[in-house]
């Protein structure tokens, strides 16, 4: 495996991981206890993602904010909590991705994909605060369904298909960064509205 190609799959874990870190530590350690992900030997740290106690309190985790995610403001209080939990788990699954002989390598994966998720996770938190400001309920559960959704989808590509991790980072990237100029705009007409000058009569 190149490394472009475990940059890749680090950058892809670690934004997903911005948006689903639980679900990502599970799904990880699922299929590597199906055999599903082929993982080479300097990558044998990930090993612990199968670990039945690591496994179980991730979908503990995934489970409760499965649900918490798709009940409006609950959503919002969910994210603020994880505000530090994700950026952290995206940087140490990050760092158990890259060669642990390479220190230098270590150090820039645990900053870069901490940066990425706590980007991930801005953009995420920022579009759901957004979505809770509608009225309809259904929109939280479509945004979050199509999270989860696309969480699973793309670890599965990111590992089964490592030369395509890094198209996906790249994606998810641009994503993240339409996802916060999107809520920054929105936010910005609902919170901070110019009022109009009014002219009174005969002024």
């Amino acid at each position: 495996m190149g490394i472009m190609e475990i940059i890749g799959i680090a950058g892809s874990v670690s934004l997903l991981s911005g948006w689903r870190l639980y679900l990502c530590v599970f799904a990880t350690g699922f299929a590597m206890r199906l055999d599903a992900i082929p993982i080479p030997e300097h990558l044998a740290s990930l090993g612990v993602l199968e670990n039945p106690w690591v496994m179980g309190i991730a979908a503990l985790g995934a489970l409760a904010e499965f649900f918490a995610d798709k009940v409006m403001w609950l959503d919002s209080i969910w994210d603020t909590v994880h505000t530090l939990v994700r950026p952290v788990g995206g940087a140490l699954l990050a760092l158990a991705i890259v060669d642990p002989s390479d220190p230098v390598m270590q150090v820039v994966a645990f900053l870069l994909g901490g940066g990425a998720s706590f980007l991930a996770h801005g953009g995420k938190a920022s579009a759901r605060a957004v979505v809770n400001t509608s009225p309809e309920p259904v929109s939280n559960v479509m945004a979050s369904s199509a999270e989860d959704i696309a969480t699973v989808g793309l670890l599965y590509v990111a590992y089964e298909y490592p030369l395509v991790a890094g198209a996906i980072a790249l994606v998810l990237l641009v994503l993240v960064i339409l996802l916060l100029l999107w809520a920054r705009r929105v936010i910005k007409k609902l919170f901070f509205r110019t009022p109009q000058n009014t002219q009174e009569p005969g002024g």
